[in-house]
């Protein structure tokens, strides 16, 4: 949950009235921001569990796991948007609103790649898309702290790697054999390396005009 409406992501779901009507639900059971935000890792962790039991798993089993872990892929997301419409639309912003905004996000993102690199058997290969994941927001949040506000540019931001991911994962169940999941993080590994060195470069520029100026 961010604490301001220009900190956020920009989605174009945010704008669907399902999204909103379920955030209103939401704030009306008496469940805060706070709570959703943290619900996006227990929902990682699920997935993580999911992708990591994947190489030991009998047939069926496997094919299971990689739905289970899509699935947790698209609940994180779905609590990551609903975070923030409640505490913005619905008015719920809090003091450790951005707190709770950023920290499960980052453990998320690194449970999902590393534990699928796993599920890959090849473990370098998911921690070094984890890491890589973690540098975007690195740069993104370096440029807020020098007052440039939140550079979400992409190719390969949050929505993006998740996407990927899931589609390796549900790719990966039809094909069992083929290195999908492997092909998915080396994708995004190589996509978050770009988007690092895309949001520096642009980050150099602002410094680069506000010391003109």
């Amino acid at each position: 949950m961010l604490g301001t409406a220009e900190g956020r992501r920009p989605l174009k779901t945010r704008e669907r009235a399902w999204p909103r009507r379920a955030a209103h639900l939401l704030v009306r059971l008496g469940i805060t921001p706070n709570q959703v935000s943290a619900s996006s890792l227990a929902f990682a962790l699920l997935g993580a569990v999911c992708f990591a039991a994947v190489p030991t798993a009998a047939f069926p089993a496997p094919i299971l796991l990689l739905l289970g872990a899509a699935i947790c892929i698209q609940l994180r997301l779905l609590a990551n948007l609903l975070d923030g419409l409640m505490a913005i639309e619905e008015g719920r912003q809090t003091p450790s609103g951005a707190l709770y905004n950023e920290l499960p996000d980052r453990l998320a993102d690194s449970l999902f790649l590393v534990a699928a690199g796993y599920a890959a058997e090849w473990p370098e290969l998911g921690w070094l898309a984890a890491l890589l994941a973690v540098g975007t927001a690195y740069v993104r949040a370096f440029g807020a702290s020098l007052g440039f506000g939140q550079d979400y540019g992409g190719p390969m931001a949050k929505q993006q790697r998740m996407f990927v991911l899931t589609a390796g994962s549900l790719i990966a169940m039809a094909l069992p054999q083929r290195p999908v999941l492997a092909v998915a993080l080396a994708i995004i590994a190589l996509g978050s390396a770009l988007t690092t060195g895309l949001r520096i470069r642009r980050l150099a520029g602002h410094l680069a005009a506000r010391n003109r100026a």
